[in-house]
């Protein structure tokens, strides 16, 4: 916990925790859709946004767009998924906008805008997604990455994927963050590779290696998240096990299959966001409502507040 800060446990309180920041500016590709619209007007009316600039087909953002917002909202025309998803990181890129969201666009043609060598966004590292979860058989926000976009990552990407998550569980007042490098057994073998990787994560932690993080493992998804069953495998004595804030899953699958179950089993209230590129992104399914936009937001308010901005 940095300087005293509150710790934020729930999306109620980062809600209101993040009330008090300046409107953020936002970047959109593809608004051209009612549920888009639908989650670019909620995060105007939450205050988290205070402009935006929406690419698309003309005709059809001005006669999706309410006219209350058309003063803080800029429309540029873009015909091909490419060209929806350059105009609108190049406002990135431009130092237009604090925030890209994805809208009526393709998934691979908008990441495949923000990782270009030329024009994208990307900060350097690799490209990870987190979603947070609230549920009610765990008494705080919990994370889970990468369960959206590196399908089996290695040692180099797990180091980046926890570093990347850093700024967002500083926004919730978490400094340092406990990670789980989770395994399906607290042995290391060399015939499961996850827990190599995480028993040297866990060396590197304890080294002092990794700034701002306590990463221990390899630990069964139980270790991580309970306390007794810690105590029941002799685990007690980790500064992580039982009290994780973040899982690192080995696997897109097992990061995926976990959150959908948190979801339809654990009745957990999820937000996702892309971590890595120069501005918190968000990776919405069409699929989603306003709520589920304006939580993405909430976090990308949350992340500039880890980066002190």
């Amino acid at each position: 916990m940095a300087g005293g800060a509150m710790v934020i446990r729930s999306f109620d309180s980062l809600r209101a925790a993040m009330q008090g920041r300046a409107p953020m500016r936002l970047a959109v590709a593809g608004g051209d859709d009612a549920a888009v619209m639908a989650g670019v007007v909620a995060g105007f009316e939450a205050g988290l946004i205070g402009s935006a600039c929406l690419t698309g087909d003309l005709a059809a953002l001005r006669a999706l767009l309410p006219l209350a917002w058309r003063d803080q909202v800029r429309l540029l025309a873009a015909e091909t998924p490419e060209a929806v998803a350059a105009l609108a990181v190049a406002e990135v890129r431009g130092g237009r906008a604090d925030v890209l969201m994805k809208g009526r666009v393709d998934s691979a043609a908008y990441l495949r805008a923000i990782v270009d060598r030329t024009t994208g966004i990307r900060a350097g590292g690799v490209l990870s997604n987190l979603t947070l979860a609230q549920m009610p058989s765990v008494p705080r926000l919990i994370g889970a990455t990468d369960n959206g976009i590196i399908p089996l990552p290695d040692l180099d990407q797990k180091r980046a994927m926890l570093h990347n998550a850093r700024a967002l569980f500083r926004g919730l007042g978490l400094d340092p963050l406990r990670v789980a490098a989770i395994a399906a057994s607290e042995k290391v073998s060399p015939r499961q590779p996850a827990t190599v990787d995480a028993a040297e994560l866990a060396a590197e932690s304890r080294a002092g290696a990794l700034e701002g993080l306590i990463v221990d493992g390899p630990f069964g998804y139980d270790v991580a998240l309970s306390a007794q069953a810690a105590a029941a495998k002799g685990l007690q004595g980790s500064p992580v096990a039982g009290q994780a804030d973040l899982i690192l899953f080995p696997t897109i699958e097992a990061g995926n299959a976990t959150v959908k179950a948190w979801k339809l089993h654990g009745g957990a209230q999820t937000g996702s966001i892309v971590l890595g590129a120069t501005v918190p992104v968000l990776l919405n399914s069409r699929a989603d409502g306003a709520a589920q936009r304006v939580l993405g937001l909430i976090m990308a308010q949350a992340i500039r507040a880890g980066q002190g901005l």
